[in-house]
């Protein structure tokens, strides 16, 4: 249920994971104009990853990090905790590059989930780490025919260790009410997103990088015949030799980037903690992250206390590319998580549901992630998950770093290293886009799930639109 009353839903709060450690004392703002060899716009994953490999690389350089909030308040400190191997434009890279450039970046990320393990572990970050993998589940007819379909493709780039599951080996893992079959990768992990980021945090701090939070970015200039490379702000302006954007899902605030990525909303709720009789009942003892094959798809993960946590996309986009107030999400989106909720595990139905919070995610106009250094302007930048940020960051952090420090690696060679993109269109064809495709998404759902055997062609038609395949 949805309480009310004194045991009311929490909405926003930042997120679950920062309500269930406290939202953290913000560093001090920067201090006036500063001079640095490498600033950072963003304390998310992608900026701490990237000063964290920089600093350890070269313990000399001067390295800023920018954060206009605190570090881990977008969505490195708000998503569904999968730290997976799963990447944006995998296809679309093979089919630009070539298959092995794609499979060099499969094989990238798969390396990126452990890497992430290794550092939290060398660092002494507990991140309430569950290595149970990944599942995804088919609960319709035209769905388990997109979960074989998805294997096969696993297999043809190399992914051979992910396995086909028949309706009673998903069971043996967990039982989800409907389901017809599964498939599941052991190139996964369920992690507390804002421990890792906030431990993450500390951890750059103590090698030296100087983290200035409160700090608002206004305008990101490239370097001149006569100066280099500057982030302004409201108290002064870095001006660094490299000047990387990390900003995600917030990119489009910044001066002249309205379109460069989308802010895709991304909605979750969490539940009470639920009694060992539920877990006993559904066998989720493997604590492996949970997905789907619908069109507008569900990701969840127990939690290290025993509840559930759900996401889903709810409203997709705001108009003008406008964000959320501190993870505020709307009610309609809450029902309709927990309807999710109630019909993967009926057991839950008397389950309260206490905090509902949302984020964005950047998304590409192709729907790429990119990673770019112009050498020559100083800028650099690396984004557009689409939601697969977790592990992706700590890829583009390491990559980042060659790049800054003129390395040609395996890394600087992966396809998305200036992967170009359109910019997405202007206002209200952005806003009345999105909206129809994931109308489109929501509705081709409903006919499957009346028993249409193969994919409705109304999620083939927004597919092709939207530029995902």
């Amino acid at each position: 249920m949805v309480p009310s009353g004194p045991d009311a839903l929490r909405n926003g709060g930042v997120s679950f994971w920062y309500s269930s450690i406290g939202l953290p004392e913000p560093r001090p703002a920067l201090p006036g104009p500063t001079e640095a060899d490498v600033c950072i716009v963003g304390g998310g994953f992608t900026g701490l990853w990237t000063a964290y490999y920089l600093k350890k690389a070269d313990p000399g350089l001067r390295v800023v990090v920018l954060e206009r909030r605190f570090c881990g308040y977008g969505a490195s400190g708000r998503n569904g905790g999968w730290l997976y191997n799963g990447f944006a434009g995998r296809g679309a890279f093979a089919r630009r590059y070539g298959r092995e450039a794609a499979q060099a970046m499969q094989r990238a990320m798969n390396g990126a989930v452990q890497e992430v393990l290794r550092v939290a572990a060398a660092e002494g970050i507990d991140a309430d780490v569950a290595e149970g993998g990944v599942l995804e589940v088919a609960r319709t007819p035209a769905q388990l025919a997109r979960l074989g379909a998805f294997v096969e493709e696993e297999h043809a780039f190399g992914e051979t260790d992910r396995t086909l599951l028949t309706a009673a080996e998903t069971a043996d893992r967990i039982r989800v009410a409907g389901t017809l079959g599964a498939t599941w990768s052991p190139h996964g992990a369920g992690i507390q997103p804002a421990k890792l980021v906030q431990g993450l945090a500390r951890a750059v701090e103590a090698l030296g990088v100087r983290i200035h939070e409160a700090t608002p970015v206004t305008a990101i200039r490239p370097a001149s015949a006569t100066a280099r490379a500057v982030a302004a702000t409201p108290y002064g302006e870095v001006s660094a030799d490299f000047v990387l954007r990390a900003t995600e899902g917030f990119t489009a605030q910044l001066r002249g980037e309205k379109r460069t990525w989308l802010p895709m909303n991304s909605a979750m709720v969490v539940t009470e903690p639920l009694p060992d009789a539920f877990w006993a009942e559904t066998g989720w003892v493997g604590r492996e992250m949970l997905g789907d094959f619908a069109h507008a798809y569900m990701y969840a993960q127990r939690t290290a206390d025993d509840r559930i946590a759900l996401g889903g996309r709810g409203v997709p986009y705001r108009f003008g590319s406008g964000t959320d107030a501190d993870g505020g999400t709307q009610q309609r989106t809450v029902r309709q998580l927990r309807d999710i909720l109630v019909r993967f595990f009926p057991g839950a139905a008397d389950a309260r549901i206490e905090q509902a919070w949302a984020g964005v995610l950047g998304v590409p106009r192709d729907w790429c992630s990119t990673v770019e250094l112009d050498r020559a302007s100083g800028l650099g930048w690396a984004g557009g998950y689409v939601g697969s940020g977790v592990t992706t960051t700590n890829l583009a952090g390491r990559t980042l770093r060659d790049l800054v420090l003129g390395r040609e690696t395996a890394l600087t060679r992966l396809p998305w290293v200036g992967h170009t993109v359109r910019r997405w269109e202007v206002e209200p064809l952005r806003w009345l886009g999105v909206h129809s495709l994931y109308a489109a998404y929501h509705a081709a759902d409903r006919q499957e799930s009346t028993g249409r055997p193969t994919t409705s062609p109304l999620a083939r038609i927004a597919d092709l639109i939207s530029g995902r395949h």
